[in-house]
């Protein structure tokens, strides 16, 4: 199986390093310590005319949960267009009920816009905090979704193996699974291999030293966030993952 590689990144530096690396498509965020939120329109923009492969941008306007209120909702949809306007391939995104069932009116509001624009769809991980996995799988394909991002509702995909490989069982090409969280070179043959996911996500983070020739004691936000070090994706993470997926058993 030729399985594609993923690369969350969140600032420029990281998407040609993650193109270097062999990524075969990129999701596009800002603040991946906080999971991942909705990338500016211009870093949409730029990333469209850097990558030479698909990009899709996170739609989510704010850390925390997945349930979204109207002016979210209002919010989700002009950047949906924003990142058609900007040239991308497709947009990541997901919606809950406070049952943790998939919010199925939002969630058809939200692909038919996508729809409507030719813009393809991942249903990111909020189906890892949903009530009944099967279920949300079965409306996450009918809203006509590419795939989705999970770890097997587990912390990190090593550990939702089962569940991983039940969700390809029951997807039966209907949809692909993407394993992410926690995906990394030492455990990336073995998650593909038990699992059978046509795909892999990972973000290769590591840092970098900022370029600031003078420190200071300023703090730009929380106290355990240093501002010279600056997060980025390892090129060689990213490429050492696809290599561990050639190696025969």
């Amino acid at each position: 199986m030729n399985t594609e590689i993923e690369v969350c990144i969140d600032n420029l530096e990281s998407l040609y390093n993650a193109l270097a690396g062999g990524a075969n498509r990129i999701e596009l965020c800002s603040s991946l310590a906080l999971g991942g939120l909705t990338p500016s329109f211009g870093m949409m923009k730029q990333a469209a005319i850097i990558s030479s492969v698909p990009v899709y941008a996170i739609i989510r306007p704010r850390q925390g949960d997945f349930i979204f209120d109207n002016d979210d909702m209002n919010c989700m949809l002009e950047d949906i267009e924003a990142c058609a306007s900007a040239g991308l391939d497709g947009v990541v995104l997901g919606v809950l009920a406070p049952n943790g069932s998939i919010d199925m009116p939002k969630m058809q509001q939200l692909a038919e816009k996508a729809h409507s624009l030719k813009l393809g769809i991942t249903f990111h991980r909020a189906i890892d905090q949903s009530s009944d996995f099967q279920a949300a799988l079965e409306q996450i394909i009918s809203l006509g979704c590419e795939r989705v991002l999970t770890s097997g509702l587990a912390v990190n995909a090593e550990q939702g193996i089962d569940v991983l490989a039940a969700m390809v069982k029951q997807a039966d090409g209907r949809i692909d699974i993407m394993a992410g969280a926690g995906v990394n070179a030492a455990n990336a043959k073995m998650i593909q291999c038990a699992t059978q996911v046509p795909a892999l996500h990972l973000s290769g983070k590591s840092t970098r030293a900022s370029l600031m020739e003078n420190g200071s004691s300023a703090q730009m936000g929380s106290d355990d966030i240093d501002d010279y070090q600056i997060p980025v994706t390892d090129a060689s993470k990213v490429f050492d993952v696809r290599f561990a997926l050639t190696i025969k058993e």
